[in-house]
């Protein structure tokens, strides 16, 4: 952390910074590579093998084989990448938030409507 700067805690939530950031690097590159067609189609082959080439632990292999973006989460994952890899299985942001919170999909919107008021 720089100078001067002071992590607050947020009950529930992992904050994404810089050591996060290299703890989920792996996991964050492999799930950008989910942009490219071919790579998705690679994974949904072979998805051992998909994540031992980009160097997975095997906390994180283990989490992307049971679909667990909460403990991808914990282990490094961006939202942002995690997203291109639940869109493979046809889950959307709202899903992921959904995921995050406890909520169901419908709960989940609903709180967003209402913070929007």
């Amino acid at each position: 952390m720089g100078t001067g700067t002071t992590r607050h805690e947020i009950p529930g939530t992992t904050i994404f910074d810089g050591a996060e950031a290299q703890k989920g690097y792996a996991l964050n590159k492999m799930c950008f590579s989910f942009n490219d067609g071919t790579n998705r189609a690679a994974f949904l082959d072979d998805e051992e093998a998909y994540c031992h080439r980009y160097g997975l632990s095997d906390d994180q292999t283990k989490a992307i084989r049971d679909r667990d973006v909460l403990r991808l989460l914990e282990l490094g994952g961006h939202p942002y990448y995690l997203a291109k890899f639940a869109g493979i299985f046809r889950l959307d942001v709202q899903d992921l938030g959904a995921l995050q919170t406890g909520l169901s999909k419908e709960e989940f919107q609903a709180r967003l409507v209402a913070a929007g008021r």
